[in-house]
């Protein structure tokens, strides 16, 4: 039997995706930069629901208002309700930890403050299978490697099962110019280089497959994670005290379930931008306690950072400004 088309796949797979995880036919959003990927996503997306597209303009390209208003016309063209172009600066205070991570957290807000129901995103198989070597070679822990989510909501990633040449194919079949970023072959960015020159070299050294492979790594993660987040959960109140946790209740958990409630005490303490070092630096205040300082941890607010110490037995978090 022929495999179906490339336009047909990804109908397949959006529609499956609205199957299991959104009920109803009501309106979503599909995040839409022009990119090939995001324009067959759009495609499919309008001619299964009411579709708004939501074009964010980063402004670090001179013809990046040209190309946002190029993308609003097309996504009307291909049957959208609505289409906005959602303009966004990124720089100053919100350049740390990078241009990349900074322009990702200028997008998601935007496409926050602006949708109107769920917020379709194109994320691919490929671009799961950068984000677990990410990960992978950063030391970040089980929870990056397990990658992106299909279901976060409102983010949906309907086609995380879906090869970006499929993406490609299917503007190819319906006759559609993609806009082709400059910024996906920019050797300044890790991504790009990732995408040009490492998976390339470990599908050639591993003889194939490594993209599949490193998708299903994340799958297995994440069910992983998932059911350490549960036990974590149903630990939390356990260890918890009112000035912070017990320290000998933590230390008669697993340690990844330990490690796990640690982690969810100090986001909802405040803290930010979490490293597995470190949480494990504050595991080892319940584990190898020596009377050692505490460790400390980026916080939301400005100007302030968190420390997570043991005083009598209770690990505690306090403020102190920078």
């Amino acid at each position: 039997m022929d495999r179906p088309g490339a336009v047909a796949q990804l109908r397949r797979a959006v529609s499956e995706f609205a199957q299991n995880y959104l009920e109803g036919t009501d309106p979503w959003c599909v995040a839409l930069s022009g990119g090939p990927d995001s324009l067959a996503l759009t495609v499919i997306a309008a001619g299964l629901r009411p579709t708004t597209a939501l074009i964010v303009d980063h402004g670090l390209q001179a013809d990046s208002a040209l190309v946002a208003e190029t993308a609003r016309t097309q996504a009307i063209s291909l049957g959208c309700q609505d289409a906005k172009v959602l303009r966004v600066q990124v720089g100053g205070p919100a350049l740390k930890g990078g241009p990349e991570a900074a322009a990702r957290a200028a997008r998601y807000a935007a496409l926050e403050d602006h949708r109107d129901g769920p917020v379709l995103l194109a994320h691919t198989l490929d671009d799961q299978a950068e984000t677990v070597l990410l990960g992978l070679g950063r030391g970040s822990g089980a929870r990056s490697m397990a990658g992106m989510r299909p279901y976060d909501p409102p983010w949906c990633r309907p086609l995380l099962g879906i090869r970006r040449a499929v993406t490609h194919g299917a503007c190819a079949e319906l006759g559609l110019t993609p806009w082709q970023d400059p910024h996906n072959t920019d050797r300044r960015f890790t991504r790009a280089r990732l995408r040009s020159e490492v998976l390339p070299l470990l599908e050639d050294v591993l003889g194939g497959g490594v993209a599949k492979a490193l998708a299903r790594t994340a799958t297995a993660l994440r069910e992983d994670t998932d059911l350490i987040d549960a036990l974590a959960a149903d630990a939390l109140p356990v260890v918890s005290t009112g000035a912070g946790l017990d320290t000998a209740a933590l230390a008669a958990l697993p340690a990844p379930v330990r490690r796990r409630v640690i982690r969810g005490w100090l986001l909802a303490g405040g803290a930010i931008g979490l490293t597995d070092k470190q949480i494990r630096g504050v595991d080892t205040l319940v584990t190898a306690w020596r009377g050692q300082g505490g460790v400390a941890v980026g916080s939301r607010l400005r100007g302030q950072r968190l420390f997570a110490g043991r005083c009598d037995g209770v690990l505690t978090l306090r403020q102190q400004a920078i």
